[in-house]
């Protein structure tokens, strides 16, 4: 394989056209076009990678790859774990990643009826996106009742024990979430049949629910934001002691879910914000 010039310009069409930016006619550098093929390879594997990993992904030979991780680990885009030498997304990767979501709509529009939610009701309340892994939290506000549960900003919601995960997977495409289901799962066929009940229910209702999972006397609601286009953009979940949470179809906190959750879809109808969804 020929060595890249680290700095020769290149014709950044296909980048450029799929960022939203001027595509035929532009020049980039091509060593930071290197960078993002090395960046991409950490981002689609969703793990901590090694140097040898990194580079077969990136379809560099390991002598190249080096010092593009030593550069990206500089700028802080990549961070090494200095007892297993694996490379994950730096500090500077992550403060991006929030300036892209506080600047979605959606999300701005979530925030602050997400916490009327929240003192409304006295239920936790969280705003999940979606990831090739599932649902991740990104907003989680806290409220009256005590809760004793493991969720905070950047928590991975399971398929298939949650009531956001499960959301979900009943609007979005399967092609979105299948793999995770079958990872969870380990292609369980009567599992699966009972999981696709459970997602016709969901649907039926247009909300999802679980009781006493995947925490003993904890319950949850979880609302879809759609944009204009139908795309999932947002989940909804108010969480809360299963003594107190009312969890049925047309309960208070029911209604109140599915009324935040169309306040938002409507907001971001409105302000032309349903752009490309985060489903």
């Amino acid at each position: 394989m020929n060595r890249i010039p680290m700095d020769s310009p290149t014709d950044a069409t296909d980048g450029a056209q799929a960022a939203g930016q001027p595509g035929r006619g532009s020049r980039g550098v091509q060593s930071v076009d290197v960078a993002a093929r090395v960046l991409q390879a950490l981002a689609q594997a969703r793990r901590p990678l090694s140097p040898g990993d990194i580079a077969t992904l990136a379809g560099l030979p390991p002598a190249q790859a080096h010092p593009y991780l030593v550069s990206l680990t500089r700028l802080g885009l990549l961070k090494r774990d200095p007892m297993s030498g694996d490379y994950a997304p730096g500090p500077m990767t992550l403060r991006l990643a929030l300036l892209h979501l506080e600047n979605d709509p959606a999300y701005r529009a979530a925030v602050p009826r997400v916490m009327a939610l929240a003192r409304e009701t006295g239920f936790c309340v969280a705003i999940c996106t979606c990831a090739p892994q599932g649902p991740v939290v990104v907003h989680f506000e806290r409220a009256a009742f005590p809760l004793h549960v493991n969720l905070h900003v950047g928590s991975v919601m399971s398929l298939t024990t949650t009531s956001t995960g499960r959301a979900f997977c009943a609007f979005t495409p399967q092609t979105q979430w299948s793999p995770a289901w079958h990872e969870q799962m380990a292609g369980d066929a009567a599992e699966r049949a009972r999981f696709d009940t459970l997602l016709d229910e969901t649907r039926e209702h247009g909300m999802s629910r679980s009781v006493n999972t995947p925490s003993p006397s904890v319950s949850s609601l979880c609302a879809p934001v759609f944009d204009a286009s139908g795309h999932l953009r947002l989940a909804l979940t108010a969480i809360g002691p299963t003594a107190a949470l009312d969890v049925a179809w047309d309960g208070a906190a029911a209604n109140a879910l599915r009324a935040t959750a169309a306040a938002i879809a409507a907001q971001i109808g409105t302000s032309g914000g349903d752009g490309e969804g985060a489903a």
